[in-house]
This record gives structure tokens, C-alpha cells and sequence, in this order.
């Protein structure tokens, strides 16, 4: 029996996974093709289409009806990825033209993060909701905003920057140039700042003196055995987060925020003092309505997921 099927393909810094996506959101096929050292973005999309050629069986490949492409700094209205500050291809790059005309198939773009939240809201924890807000906790801090059942995009196609709110008055320097961005401080390797920070000046007994952490998984075991000060650093970034959370929803009024990322995954150690705090800085009329959920998408797949969800 033929089937819709969708491209759905995530482009990353150093690749770009792609994935066969069914109207059920299962993945028939997988394949991923390097995003460094192609000579420009024409040469990346014609390795992409060779690579998808022979990676996909050629009975999927031809029930291909559509491709949907997650990128950094991806504009769903102009079909662009704009100034990428992790992809080798500078400026302006008119992505979506350039794969209909290599693949012949409709594209469609937009930032990873909203990718994400398509995912969430078709395949994940979001199905059957029109209002939550999508944040992702990887190396830096993505999201994307749903409000009455569409992906919130503003006049420019970039809207939904939560992880560029300033949570720290003054705070850290960020790569976007401003201070104190919430992705300082919530991402994954915000986290890690936090833990070296404070182990350096830390005077108690703890598991991690004497380390250097290079990566927040480091944090989980001293934590599960009770070290205090890993207990502190989760603490201490749940609480900017939470602040950060209950100041979006007074934004969108939302029914969920979604967490999905590879410090979504500390569990308790993170949820707990983001919920608290999240609560404690609500206002009245949102208090205790409003679900922090994790992401039900498989973490491998979800870009690929959300991609194809456009």
C-alpha cells in the first residue's frame, strides 16, 4: 500500500542526519552526511541528495512527498538559513531554493528549536495541545513557541529566542554579544561554567574538588550519592531557569513547557528546583496550572521528527 512519507533532516555543525518519516512518525530509514569540509553550501546540498540517493531504499525514496529541514538560524518565511554563527557557510544561504531544485520536492525551513516543537506537537508530549512553549538544553538553550496550535515566528521569522532572554543582569557574555543570557547558564555547557566556578571556590568536603567538569554528565553521580556541592550546582541553574520559565508564561499563558536536551535528562536534580522556583515566581492567576514535562521524543531522532513534521 503506498504511503505519504516525509524527509525530515537536521542539520548540525558538524552533520546533517536525515530520516524517513511515516504519517505515524515512525523512521524507515536513516542516513546521515558530513556538514564540514564541502568547498559551499551548493556542494553540501548535492552530497546531501547523493548520500539520501543511496542511503534510503529506492520504494521509500519515491513515496517521498515533501522535506522538512531543521538548521541553525533556519527562517521558515524566507526558506534561509541567516548567519549561522556554527556552520561553515557565511551569510545568507537560500537553503529551501537550493534543495527543491537539487531534490525537486517542496522544502521547508525553519531553526532547530521549532523543529523540536513540531515534533513535540505531532509525535511527542504536545499532541492534542495548542499552547506550550518547547525549550531544548543542549549546548546552548533552543525553544520554540506554540500558541493556538501554530509555531510562533514574528514579523522576521525569528521569534521564540528564550535562550537570549537576559536571566543575569550583567551576567556572563554570551556569543550572541549581550550579557547574561539564559543559555549562560542553562545550557550544558553553562552548567559546566557554573560547576567550575563554584568547585574553584568551594571550601567543604565534596566529590568533584580537585576536577575540572567538561561535561554536565559529570554531575549526575556525586549528585545521586548526595554531594552537596553537585546538589548546589543543580540547584543554582534550576533556579535561573525556573525564574526564567514563569516570566515566559506570563508571555503566551501556556498549558505545558516542554524539556528536551541532554540536561533535561538529570531528572529530579534539574526539575525539582525549576518547578520550585518556576511556582514561586508565577503570577497568582498561573499558579499550579501550567505542567514542566519532559519530552517524549527519542532523543536520537527528535530533530529528524520535528523536521519531518513540517
Amino acid at each position: 500500500m503506498k504511503q505519504t512519507l516525509r524527509l525530515g533532516i537536521d542539520i548540525g555543525g558538524t552533520k546533517a542526519a536525515y530520516g524517513v518519516v511515516n504519517e505515524e512518525g515512525q523512521i524507515l530509514a536513516h542516513g546521515s552526511v558530513s556538514s564540514k569540509g564541502h568547498a559551499d553550501a551548493t556542494a553540501f546540498v548535492h552530497a546531501l541528495y547523493h548520500s539520501a540517493l543511496q542511503q534510503i531504499p529506492a520504494a521509500q525514496y519515491q513515496q517521498i512527498s515533501t522535506i522538512g529541514v531543521g538548521a541553525p538560524n533556519g527562517n521558515y518565511y524566507t526558506g534561509c538559513i541567516e548567519f549561522a554563527p556554527n556552520l561553515e557557510w557565511k551569510g545568507v544561504i537560500p537553503l529551501a531554493a537550493m534543495m527543491e531544485e537539487q531534490f525537486k520536492l517542496p522544502v521547508k525551513v525553519t531553526n532547530d528549536a521549532n523543529a523540536a516543537a513540531m515534533g513535540e506537537m505531532m509525535y511527542g508530549a504536545a499532541r492534542g495541545m495548542k499552547d506550550f512553549i518547547m525549550v531544548t538544553l543542549g549546548t546552548g538553550v533552543g525553544s520554540g513557541f506554540v500558541a493556538n496550535g501554530q509555531l510562533i515566528y514574528g514579523h522576521d521569522g525569528f521569534a521564540g529566542e528564550l535562550g537570549h532572554v537576559i536571566a543575569v543582569r550583567e551576567g556572563r557574555m554570551c556569543g550572541c554579544g549581550r550579557k547574561g543570557c539564559l543559555e549562560t547558564y542553562t545550557s550544558s555547557t553553562g552548567i559546566v561554567k557554573t560547576a567550575n566556578e563554584m568547585i574553584a571556590s568551594n571550601e567543604k568536603d565534596s566529590m568533584l574538588n580537585g576536577l575540572v567538569i567538561t561535561d554536565s554528565k559529570q554531575l549526575y553521580e556525586p549528585a545521586l550519592q548526595g554531594d552537596a556541592l553537585a546538589l548546589e550546582i543543580f540547584e543554582f541553574t534550576g533556579k535561573i531557569l525556573g525564574q526564567t520559565l514563569a516570566d515566559a508564561v506570563a508571555i503566551t499563558s501556556p498549558e505545558a513547557i516542554i524539556l528536551f536536551g541532554g540536561l533535561a535528562q538529570a531528572g529530579d536534580f534539574i526539575l525539582k528546583p525549576t518547578q520550585q522556583y518556576f511556582e514561586e515566581n508565577l503570577l497568582k492567576i498561573y499558579q499550579g496550572k501550567i505542567k514542566i514535562l519532559h519530552s517524549q521524543l527519542p532523543e536520537n531522532d527528535a530533530a529528524i521528527l520535528g523536521s519531518a513534521a513540517l
